[in-house]
């Protein structure tokens, strides 16, 4: 069946249908068709009035979702949800379900992700550039039943072109939801959406058995539960022994990622691989000192217990992919950054983008000004810091401190509260630094996190 829907917005805690549209297709052949204008009982914003040219007027006398719920049920028992983007439209009819205390599933279809399979190199996947590039006729565009007709087509020239595939290839690419047998699904439901943080899965004995992380929680745990063709057995063993889900809000994803990689730590669960144990000698790292020049020269080498690296890496093709990036940034040598074993000039030089410190024709002073910011930017070592990011409430942020190079801990703290070094130590929850929260701290600082350094006082 194919499916679109037009909404008041774009949240499904907050927002609600006002118009569907569900097309009974074959792959060849249109069967059958529902449609519907939908009361969404709340007003219709303006801007989306102008985009879907449905008014408030138009849905005021129009049935309530409640009322047309059965008809949906039954008209599409059996059938698999084709949408384009489908993760909107099949997110928002399950929402107006389980309002209704219905837990409504089937199986799921992306025609964004099939036409980026099938019809390769086009600068746009959009329903109206796929409609323009393909000759597809479309009319009532933005309202439910115009897009569901326009994207039935769509669907027909998918399969026609993936005809010579496996007969079966349709199923493979579709999604199901189904618990595991143990779990009760209020359990899932009563997560919130779009939490950030780590989650637990416990089996009937309250063990954990497994750990892990997401900007989205109930997402991720969905894709866990979601069925697929390809599954390995440890992945369903898991899915046997499920009983029971926690999960603790972490606000900000670096501090979800360091939460999570302690948690696996401590609790050893069964099902997690990776992070067991804090490894000894797990990355490969870049150090820097002087040549007999006086230039700073970068090295990149496995670590050992004792090393006190720039950054690390978990291979070293990531290593010199920093190490790269560091060289473009400032304008840095290949030679001096390791990258270049002959002797004469390097490579960068050749085509002018290094200075020449390959050859001594810039001085070490200028040059090594431009290694020292490309130290102090990838490195947290001798540094003194607090780095504060999302909370996971809207008057409150994360902090992170960061002592001489070392992970200290976390904490949150309120916005009331004055943020001065002082204010943030005392938030501080004490955790054990290594080498996995040193990689994590490299890998996903950015942006949006704010670093405030201050200096270690006698």
């Amino acid at each position: 069946m194919i499916v679109d829907i037009e909404t008041t917005g774009g949240r499904t805690e907050k927002d609600r249908i006002t118009d569907i549209a569900i097309i009974k297709h074959d792959g060849q052949n249109t069967i059958d068709t529902y449609h519907s204008l939908v009361n969404p009982e709340c007003f219709i914003p303006h801007d989306i009035q102008k985009l879907t040219g449905i008014s408030n007027d138009m849905v005021k006398q129009a049935p309530k979702f409640y009322e047309i719920a059965k008809d949906i049920i039954e008209f599409t028992e059996g059938c698999c949800f084709v949408a384009h983007n489908v993760r909107f439209d099949y997110g928002f009819v399950k929402a107006e379900f389980k309002s209704l205390g219905y837990l409504y599933q089937r199986p799921t279809l992306c025609t964004v992700k099939l036409s980026r399979s099938t019809f390769k190199g086009l600068y746009s996947y959009s329903l109206g550039n796929l409609c323009a590039a393909l000759d597809i006729p479309i009319t009532d565009r933005h309202r439910a039943l115009g897009d569901a007709k326009a994207t039935a087509i769509l669907f027909e020239k998918i399969h026609q072109k993936q005809s010579h595939k496996d007969p079966e290839w349709l199923k493979s690419e579709s999604t199901l939801t189904k618990f595991p047998p143990l779990l009760k699904p209020e359990t899932f439901h009563q997560i919130p959406n779009e939490l950030t943080g780590v989650y637990y899965f416990h089996n009937q004995d309250g063990h954990v058995v497994y750990v892990g992380k997401s900007i989205d929680i109930k997402k991720r745990i969905e894709q866990h539960f979601r069925i697929k063709s390809n599954e390995s057995k440890r992945s369903l063993q898991m899915k046997t022994e499920i009983a029971d889900i926690s999960y603790e809000a972490m606000g900000d994803e670096l501090i979800a990622l360091l939460h999570e990689s302690y948690e696996i730590k401590r609790l050893k669960p069964i099902y997690n691989v990776l992070q067991k144990k804090a490894r000894a000698v797990p990355f490969y790292g870049l150090f820097s000192e002087y040549d007999n020049k006086g230039y700073i020269v970068f090295q990149l080498r496995k670590l050992t217990a004792e090393d006190q690296p720039i950054f690390t890496a978990d291979s070293m093709a990531s290593a010199k992919a920093v190490l790269h990036r560091m060289m473009e940034t400032y304008g840095l040598c290949e030679a001096k950054c390791g990258l270049q074993q002959y002797p004469g000039p390097c490579f960068r030089k050749q085509i002018h983008t290094c200075k020449g410190a390959c050859v001594d024709e810039e001085a070490p002073e200028f040059y090594n000004e431009k290694a020292i910011k490309a130290i102090k930017v990838n490195s947290f070592n001798m540094e003194c810091c607090f780095i504060v990011g999302r909370g996971r409430i809207a008057n409150e942020s994360s902090v992170v401190h960061i002592h001489n190079g070392q992970y200290k801990g976390f904490g949150f703290i309120d916005h009331d509260i004055d943020i001065q070094p002082e204010a943030l130590q005392r938030v501080i929850k004490a955790y054990p630094h290594n080498r996995d929260i040193q990689q994590i701290l490299c890998a996903h600082l950015d942006k949006r996190h704010k670093v405030i350094k201050y200096k270690v006082t006698d």
